[in-house]
C-alpha cells in the first residue's frame, strides 16, 4: 500500500524572503471584513497561505485551560491554566450569587508532580480548601472566605510531593498520596497514603505503604471505611490494579485490609462511596470500563454497556461518574472515541443533551450542584466552556467561563468526522478535519497538505471536540487527521491492548494507513503529508519517518528517539511502561534497539523539526539532541529548538507562539508555500550550518 516516495531536493524548498517583503505580502492578504448584508466571494489562494482568525495571540493570551471541577454546596470550583502567566494554574470559585473569585492569586501555582503528571492537586469541603503548590510541592490550606481567608502553609515532609486529597469527617486532617523522594534514587521514590493534620494537634502519619504505587484514597460518608487502589511494577494502572478496603479505628489508624477486586488482572479506576455508603468503582473486567457496586458481599454491575465509563489513570482524581440527589448517577461515557454525558437509573442509560441538540460532549464528568449539574462542555463547534444547568435533563445552559473567545465564524470551523479505515487486517479509527475557511478557496485542481496527528500516551485517546490547535491548521488550508491508533482508549480493552509489544509498529501502521486512506479518497496531496506528535506521539512520528516512505516532513515535540535512554532516564511512573509496549529488559534489549528511531537514521530522507523543553524529566533533552546530532552528521535538514523553563508539555505563551509559527514556517519551506504573518524565520541546519534558503 506504500506510495512511491516523491523526493524534493532541499535546495528547491520555498525560501523566506526578507521580513519586510513578507510583511507586505501578509498585508496584501488582509482578512476581509464580514458584513452580513454583503455576500463575500472567497479569495483564491494556495492551501497553507490562508489568513486565519486563529492567531498566536488567540491561542496564548486569550485562551486558557479549564479543568479540575469540584462542587462544594452551591459553590463551583475549577482550575484555570493561563499561558499568559507563564502557564500558571490557579483555583477559581463561583459563589452562589454568581461572583467569581480567584482563590490562589499569583505567585501560587496549583499543581503537583506526583507521578510527574499530577492531578488531584486540590480538594474542597465546607469551604475549606487544601491544595499543593507545584513550584515546591508545599501544601496549603484556605479556611473560609473573605479577606481573612489567606492561604496558610501546612507543615509537610521535606522533599516529598502530595496529591489526591480527601477530608476526614471525623478528624482534623486530610488523607492523600505522598511521593517520598528523601534518600531515594530520583527514579524510585516511595509511595504512601498519609494523613496531614490541619492544625498543630498532630503530625504527618503513614496510613498505607508497601506497593509500588498507591492512589485514590476514599472515605465512606461516616469516615469509618477507607478504600484505595494499588499496583505494582511492571504493570501500568490500565493493565492491573487492586481495590483495597480497610475499616479505621476510632483514632483513625488502619485495621487489616482486604482486596475487594483485582485479584485477577483488571484495571480499576475511581472508587467512591454513594451518599448511602454504597461503594462504586469502574473496572474493565468485561473488556470495557463499566460501573460496579458493592452490595452486601457481592460486586454487581451497574448498567452494563459496550462502551467506556472510565479511562486510563494518567492523573489523580479523575471523575467519570457522580451521584445525583435522587439516587441516580450521572456519568461520562465514551462511544467511538466521543465522550458524552448520560444519566444512569438502575440499568437504564439515558443520554443528556446539555443544551447542545444532541448528547452533550463533556470533558470532566458533570458534577451535581444543587438540583442541577456543572460540567465542562466540549462540543465540536465551539471552545470548551464551564457550564451549568438547573437540572440534569435541562437544555438551557448558563456559561460560567469559556476557554477561548468565539472569534471563529461557524462557517470556518472544521468539524472532525469520525472515520473507520482498514489497517493491520482490522479497522482503525481517526477523526478527519477538512481544510475550511469561509474567506478562501484553493486554486482548481489542487489538493491540501495533510497533517497527521499522533497523540501522546500512547495509552490515551483523541476526540473530535473543538480545539484551537486543530483549527490553527484547517483554517490555513491544511487537512488534519487525528488518529486513534491501536493502543488508544475509548474502544475497549482489546483495542487498547493491540499495542502490547507492538509500539512503533501498530501505531505507525495506523497513522500511515489513515494518510493513505485520505489519499485514496482524493482528499489530500500525497506529496505533502506531514506527521507530528508530542511525547509518545513524538516517538510514533519519528518511528513513522524512519520506517515508511509516506511522510514528507515531521515535527517531534519532546518525542522519544532512543527507547533505551527512555527506559534508563524516565521517572518511576513510566519506568516499566516499556515492558508492556516493547518487552522486559534485558531480554528485549535487541528489540529496543530495533524499534528506536535513532538507530535508523539511514532510512530517514525528509526534513524534521524538533521542539524540546529544557526541564523535561519525562523525555529529557538528550533524546532530541541525540537525534539532531545524528541527522546533522548525515547532512540531513533538521531544525531544533530548546526552550528554557519548559518541561514535558509547553505552558508559556511565548513558547507556544514560537512553536506555532516555527512549525508552520517549516512546512511552508518543505511544501513550497509562504505562510503570511509569521513572526520568526525558521532556521534549518544543513551540513552542520544554519541554512536559510
Amino acid at each position: 500500500m506504500l506510495l512511491r516516495r516523491h523526493m524534493i531536493p532541499f535546495t528547491n524548498f520555498c525560501c523566506f524572503q526578507d521580513f519586510e517583503k513578507n510583511r507586505k505580502y501578509s498585508n496584501a492578504l488582509s482578512l476581509p471584513r464580514f458584513d452580513e448584508n454583503v455576500q463575500m466571494t472567497p479569495r483564491t489562494a494556495p492551501y497553507g497561505t490562508w489568513l486565519s482568525p486563529v492567531t498566536t495571540d488567540l491561542m496564548t493570551e486569550a485562551a486558557i485551560g479549564l479543568g479540575g471541577l469540584a462542587v462544594d454546596g452551591t459553590d463551583l470550583y475549577w482550575l484555570e491554566t493561563r499561558p499568559s502567566e507563564g502557564g500558571r494554574t490557579t483555583l477559581c470559585q463561583r459563589q452562589q450569587d454568581g461572583t467569581i473569585v480567584e482563590r490562589t492569586p499569583a505567585p501560587f501555582y496549583v499543581g503537583t508532580r506526583v507521578h510527574e503528571y499530577g492531578g488531584g492537586a486540590y480538594a474542597v469541603e465546607n469551604r475549606t480548601i487544601i491544595f499543593s503548590d507545584r513550584r515546591d510541592g508545599s501544601v496549603w490550606i484556605i479556611e473560609g472566605q473573605g479577606e481573612g481567608a489567606a492561604p496558610r502553609r501546612i507543615p509537610t515532609s521535606e522533599n516529598c510531593r502530595y496529591a489526591d486529597f480527601i477530608f476526614d469527617p471525623n478528624h482534623p486532617r486530610v488523607l492523600c498520596v505522598r511521593e517520598d523522594h528523601r534518600d531515594r534514587p530520583p527514579t524510585d521514590p516511595k509511595s504512601a497514603i498519609v494523613s496531614l493534620p490541619l492544625d498543630a494537634s498532630d503530625k504527618e502519619r503513614v496510613i498505607v505503604e508497601g506497593p509500588d504505587f498507591l492512589s485514590s484514597p476514599r472515605l465512606s460518608p461516616d469516615g469509618k471505611i477507607l478504600v484505595w487502589l494499588s499496583w505494582e511494577h511492571p504493570f501500568m494502572p490500565w493493565d492491573w490494579t487492586r481495590l483495597h478496603l480497610a475499616p479505621l479505628t476510632l483514632y483513625g489508624s488502619i485495621t487489616p485490609a482486604v482486596v475487594l477486586a483485582g485479584r485477577e488482572r483488571e484495571s480499576i479506576v475511581q472508587p467512591g462511596f454513594a451518599p448511602d455508603g454504597t461503594l462504586h468503582f469502574c473496572s474493565d473486567r468485561t473488556g470495557w470500563w463499566n460501573l460496579y457496586a458493592l452490595r452486601g458481599d457481592k460486586i454487581v454491575p451497574v448498567a452494563p454497556v459496550d462502551a467506556e465509563i472510565g479511562g486510563p489513570h494518567w492523573v489523580f482524581a479523575q471523575h467519570y461518574y457522580a451521584f445525583l440527589p435522587d439516587k441516580r448517577l450521572v456519568a461520562s461515557i465514551v462511544r467511538d472515541g466521543i465522550r458524552t454525558a448520560c444519566v444512569i437509573d438502575g440499568d437504564v442509560i439515558t443520554p443528556l443533551s446539555l443544551g447542545q441538540g444532541q448528547a452533550g460532549q463533556v470533558a470532566d464528568c458533570p458534577q451535581p450542584i444543587g438540583q442541577g449539574l456543572a460540567f465542562l462542555a466540549t462540543p465540536p463547534t465551539a471552545p470548551p466552556a464551564l457550564s451549568l444547568v438547573d437540572k440534569p435533563e435541562a437544555t438551557k445552559i448558563q456559561i460560567v467561563r469559556v476557554a477561548a473567545p468565539a472569534v471563529i465564524p461557524e462557517e470556518t470551523i472544521s468539524i472532525g468526522e469520525p472515520i473507520d479505515y482498514p489497517s493491520r487486517g482490522t479497522i482503525a479509527h481517526a477523526f478527519w478535519y477538512a481544510p475550511k475557511n469561509a474567506d478562501y478557496q484553493a486554486p482548481d485542481g489542487t489538493l491540501p497538505p495533510l497533517v497527521v496527528l499522533s497523540h501522546g500516551g500512547p495509552t490515551s485517546m483523541t476526540t473530535n471536540h473543538f480545539t484551537l490547535s486543530v483549527q490553527w491548521w484547517t483554517s490555513r488550508g491544511f487537512g488534519v487527521v487525528d488518529v486513534n491508533y491501536g493502543g488508544s482508549t475509548g474502544y475497549g480493552r482489546d483495542y487498547r491492548r493491540a499495542l502490547d509489544g507492538q509500539w512503533g509498529l501498530v501505531d505507525v501502521e495506523d497513522c500511515q494507513a489513515a494518510a493513505l486512506y485520505l489519499v485514496e479518497k482524493g482528499l489530500v496531496d500525497p506529496n505533502r503529508i506531514a506527521i507530528r506528535g508530542g511525547s509518545a506521539g513524538g516517538f510514533t512520528t519519528l518511528a513513522a519517518l524512519t520506517t515508511t516512505q509516506t511522510f514528507k516532513a515531521g515535527a517531534s515535540l519532546y518525542g522519544v528517539a532512543d527507547l533505551m535512554l527512555l527506559a534508563r532516564d524516565t521517572h518511576k511512573f513510566e519506568s516499566r511502561y516499556l515492558d508492556g509496549l516493547i518487552g522486559p529488559l534485558p531480554q528485549a534489549k535487541a528489540l529496543y534497539a530495533e524499534r528506536s528511531p535513532i538507530n535508523h537514521i539511514d532510512r530517514l530522507t525528509c526534513p524534521v523539526i524538533f521542539f524540546q523543553g529544557e526541564d523535561d524529566k519525562t523525555v529529557p533533552p538528550n533524546q532530541a539532541e541525540t537525534m539532531v546530532a545524528a541527522l546533522e552528521a548525515r547532512h540531513l535538514p533538521v531544525s531544533y529548538y530548546l526552550f528554557a523553563g519548559e518541561g514535558h508539555g509547553f505552558r508559556k505563551a511565548e513558547t507556544i507562539r514560537r512553536v506555532l509559527d516555527l512549525e508552520l514556517g517549516f512546512y511552508g519551506r518543505v511544501f513550497g508555500f509562504e505562510p503570511p504573518n509569521l513572526s520568526e524565520r525558521v532556521v534549518i541546519s544543513l551540513i552542520g550550518d544554519d541554512h536559510e534558503g
